[in-house]
Parts: structure tokens; C-alpha cells; sequence
């Protein structure tokens, strides 16, 4: 799987940003974070420290020659009176968001996308869709990922597209997903991509939460208004400005996934393969990454999986030159080498129900009609994630990495969260008893459905839900 590889970056440097934000005169520990700028050259100079295996420096410490005449000898008199910390501002809250020490090169893709934006290079919204999601670009025009904010999601209240507003006033009985917790859609999709990395799947774009601001972006005209206000203040009374805790409109917290090149729907290619077969060990390949997807959706409980969120990628053809061989004859043909075939797992936003569908619809997976979904699991999927599943301990960590996920979001609640794993351990204990009697996909869809419950300090137990949804095949 490719994804873009971003430039290197146009940071400003620290003494600029420093000379706009701050006065010289005021004691380090008490200067305000005023806006994103400062952050931004932050973790650039980390990055550089990081690579270096050197420890960086407390944030308000600026180590720099160049940047002396910024913080004159005066003021540094008193730094060990300073707290070692300084109070929590929207700022530093957007720094630990969007920076990611175990995962380097995701933040650098994130502080591309950062710096584009200062130079007047907007988030593009996406047409498609029933949310506000966002093309990001580097500082060239590249696509680089899409954003998905939290509150513009299909039933956040700045939803820019019309079609879910119309939805909730004319048919408010039919509103959402019974058994998913609204507005959650950005946590599904990082989690979505946590699970696929524990599990060695490596079908989903990387994706983490991330905090971003732009003027592209749907916001409330208040927040526009009060943007304006605060910079026409910070242009004519530095002095007054200087002390806002932000100056530019407020970031948006949602998911950030990588964008992914020469990827089409998946409903395109299926119906081209019918016409157009692929070559039998390009169609192995083919069986083995449909198994991965089926893995991870059965797994994560994927309430929106149809063939048109989920992408298939076809490699044209390569030729290349025949094998070393004493014959003379065959070293004057050349080889075509066959199609290789990826898949790429988009969309999770709507996975980790707290519950089983038990209302109007099943929202079933619609690989599971696919001629694919016939054929029993292969013996590489097998190995490949048998073991882990039948770890108890190896799942119980992935649920813990889940909480660490999830708990970041204001509304969370640790009951619901319970549910949530419940419904996942029982996906998890079906999947694993399927793998072990050789089932196919399709009859793994059939299985009764189950939920392994794991109170604290007791031993896990099973239990079957009673109701079931009154349509099966929506």
C-alpha cells in the first residue's frame, strides 16, 4: 500500500514566531501560547532532537543561539524558580494530540499538513458522503490524508451536508444506528486501524486522532466573528493580543487517516474480474486480502461495510527479462509478470457497536455475497491470526489500547465502553472457533452471535442475545 511522501517542510523559525508572541520582558514560565505557530516549530525542532536521541528541551526553554536576543540574559536569571510545567492552554492540548513520539513519520504527515495550512493551503471538503470529511494536502497540493472532524460527522450538530438534517427532522423514528454511540465516528476509525496493526492485517491507512484548524472547515459564525475580532486586536494593540490564549478559530478534533493512491471502489474491479478473470496466483493473493478484510470487519463488528467503502487497487502488468539460461533462444523473450492486486479497508466509522442490531435492520456484510466468501479460510490466515486470538492476554491488551483510545473523547463512558468489548470478544471467540473448523466466511456470518462479558475481578462469561433485527438483508 502507497501513500503520499510528504516535502520537506517550510517551518518558521523560532525567533520569528517568538518576536510575534511574546515579550521579552516577561518571566519565561508565565509567557502565553497565543497560537498554533509556536507548536508547529516545537515539534519540528523535536523531530530533530528525537533523530539525534537527545532529551527535548522543557517547552518554554528556547536553547537556540539564534533566538539569545529573543529572551535576554534578564530573563533567565530567575528559570529554576519557574514551574517545570506550565498550565494547560488549547495549545498544549493540540501539541499532545498531534504529536506522536512511537510514530515519527505519522507526525511529520500531520505537521505538513499544519504548515499548508498556514500558507493559505485549505482542507478541500469532499462531496461525497453524508459528513463533513476533508482532503488535507502538504504545502505543494499533494493529497495527504482525509480528516474527519468529530462534530461534522452524519449526526453532529455542524454537519455541512443537508441530507442528514432532512433525515432527522422528517423521519426522527429512523434517526442513526440503535447500536452505536453517536458522534463516535473518528474514535471507530482509529480504533479500526489499532486493531488492524495488533493483528498484522495491514489493510486500513493508518489513522490516529488529530486536532486541526482552517477556515475550510464548518464552523458556527460566532467562531468566525470572534476569529476576526481577536486578529483585527492582535494587528492594531499587539500589547492586548499577545494575551489571548488563541488567536485563530478553534481546532477540530476527528480522525486523520492517510491517503492512499490508485485505489478504485471495490464494486468496480469485482465487476471487471467477472469479466476479465485474474490470473490464478494474482487471485490467490486476491483470496488471501479479502480473508484479512473479512477478519478485521467480523472483528470490529462493521455496521457499514457495502462494496463501494472498501478499495481495490490492480497493478498493471510488468515485463520482465526471461532467467539467466544457457539457451540462447529463451533469453531473447521477455516475461509478462502478472497483476498484483491490493486492498485498502476505508470507512470504519461506523464499527465497535455496544450491542448486537436487534432493532429494524442487521446491517450485514455485503462481502459475504461475494463468490469469495464461499471458499473455507485459507491456512495463512490461520496462521496468521489464530495465535493472537486465542491469546486471552493478547486480546485483553488490544482492549486496553482500545480504552486508551476511546477514553480521550468528552463524553465517554466506561460502561458503555464495557459493552462495547463484549460485543468484540464475542466477534473475537466466533472467529476463532471458525478458523479452527475450517469454515468459510459466509458460514462465519451465520454463526449465532454471542457476547463475553469480563466483569471486574470475575471470570468472563457468555451470553447470547434474545432479540434479532426484523429486517436481515439491510
Amino acid at each position: 500500500m502507497s501513500y503520499i511522501r510528504p516535502t520537506e517542510s517550510d517551518s518558521t523559525s523560532d525567533s520569528e514566531s517568538c518576536e510575534l508572541l511574546f515579550d521579552s520582558s516577561q518571566p519565561i514560565g508565565t509567557r502565553p501560547n497565543c497560537n498554533f505557530t509556536s507548536n508547529r516549530s516545537k515539534r519540528a525542532s523535536q523531530f530533530d532532537l528525537i533523530s539525534m536521541n537527545t532529551d527535548p528541551p522543557l517547552p518554554d526553554v528556547i536553547c537556540s543561539e539564534q533566538n539569545r536576543h529573543v529572551f535576554p540574559e534578564s530573563s533567565r536569571i530567575h528559570e529554576e524558580a519557574q514551574p517545570l510545567l506550565a498550565p494547560s492552554t488549547p495549545d498544549s492540548t493540540t501539541h499532545k494530540y498531534n504529536f506522536f513520539p512511537e510514530d515519527l513519520s505519522f507526525s511529520e504527515f500531520v505537521l505538513q499538513t499544519e504548515l499548508a495550512i498556514d500558507k493559505g493551503i485549505l482542507p478541500e471538503r469532499i462531496s461525497q458522503g453524508s459528513s463533513g470529511s476533508y482532503f488535507v494536502k502538504e504545502s505543494d497540493g499533494k493529497i495527504i490524508a482525509v480528516f474527519k472532524p468529530k462534530n461534522e460527522e452524519p449526526y453532529g450538530r455542524l454537519n455541512p451536508k443537508w441530507t442528514k438534517w432532512m433525515h432527522k427532522v422528517c423521519c426522527p423514528c429512523c434517526f442513526g444506528r440503535g447500536c452505536l454511540v453517536p458522534n463516535q465516528g473518528y474514535l471507530s476509525e482509529a480504533g479500526a486501524s489499532l486493531v488492524d496493526q495488533k493483528l498484522g492485517i495491514n489493510l486500513v491507512p493508518k489513522t490516529k486522532v488529530v486536532k486541526l484548524s482552517a477556515p475550510s472547515f464548518n464552523y458556527l459564525a460566532i467562531d468566525r466573528a470572534k476569529a476576526r475580532a481577536k486578529a483585527n486586536i492582535n494587528e492594531r494593540l499587539p500589547s492586548v493580543g499577545r494575551r489571548f490564549h488563541r488567536i485563530g478559530l478553534p481546532p477540530k478534533v476527528g480522525s486523520f487517516q492517510l491517503f492512499v493512491e490508485g485505489y478504485k471502489q471495490a464494486d468496480f474491479w469485482l465487476r471487471r474480474f467477472e469479466s476479465e478473470p485474474l490470473p490464478e496466483s494474482t487471485l490467490k493473493d486476491f483470496r488471501l486480502q479479502f480473508e484479512r478484510l473479512v477478519v478485521l470487519d467480523y472483528i470490529i463488528r462493521n455496521t457499514d461495510r457495502g462494496n463501494d467503502n472498501w478499495l481495490i487497487r490492480v497493478d498493471k502488468p510488468t515485463i520482465g527479462k526471461a532467467p539467466d539460461s544457457p539457451d540462447s533462444a529463451v533469453q531473447e523473450f521477455h516475461f509478462v509478470q502478472n497483476p498484483v492486486v491490493r486492498i485498502a479497508a476505508i470507512d470504519n466509522g461506523l464499527a465497535f457497536p455496544f450491542k448486537h442490531p436487534d432493532e429494524w435492520r442487521a446491517y450485514p456484510y455485503h462481502w459475504a455475497w461475494l463468490p469469495h466468501a464461499k471458499t473455507p479460510f485459507s491456512a495463512e490466515i490461520k496462521e496468521l491470526v489464530l495465535p493472537r486470538l486465542e491469546d486471552m492476554n493478547f486480546v485483553e491488551e488490544m482492549c486496553d489500547d482500545l480504552l486508551q483510545l476511546f477514553k480521550n473523547d468528552k463524553g465517554f463512558d466506561r460502561s458503555i465502553f464495557d459493552k462495547q468489548m463484549a460485543v468484540m470478544r464475542g466477534q473475537i471467540l466466533n472467529l476463532t472457533q471458525a478458523l479452527k473448523d475450517g469454515k468459510s466466511p459466509l458460514q462465519l456470518v451465520q454463526m449465532p452471535v454471542v457476547l463475553v462479558e469480563r466483569p471486574k475481578g470475575r471470570d468472563a462469561r457468555q451470553k447470547f442475545p434474545k432479540s434479532a433485527p426484523f429486517f436481515s438483508c439491510c
